[in-house]
């Protein structure tokens, strides 16, 4: 199934997971967390997991709600995005969890 451009890689490990939200967070952009059930090209509004996380400032809290996030979805794919306020966009989205179905 279809999921991002790079799709054929191996999923992230937590390890990879945690330095990709340290950039985020070393960058001084917001991080967020998605899901949705239906990852398909044609979708390309997902769900937040709560507000975009303001005052994230360690990898941890980052972390902790990526964990909340899957097991209140556990049939959901979820990725972890990074806004930048001064370029007021998304600058940096990858798939943080894949189901195992």
């Amino acid at each position: 199934m279809y999921t991002e451009t790079f799709s054929y890689l191996p999923q992230f490990s937590e390890k990879d997971i945690a330095k990709q939200v340290a950039y985020i967070l070393k960058k001084g952009w917001i991080p967020g967390i998605e899901y949705t059930d239906d990852p398909g090209p044609h979708n390309s509004y997902w769900t937040f997991w709560k507000l975009p996380l303001f005052n994230a400032r360690s990898v941890e809290e980052v972390l902790k709600e990526l964990q909340a996030c899957k097991q209140a979805n556990p049939s959901s794919y979820i990725k972890i995005t990074g806004y930048d306020n001064k370029r007021q966009g998304q600058v940096l989205s990858f798939l943080a969890y894949r189901p195992a179905n």
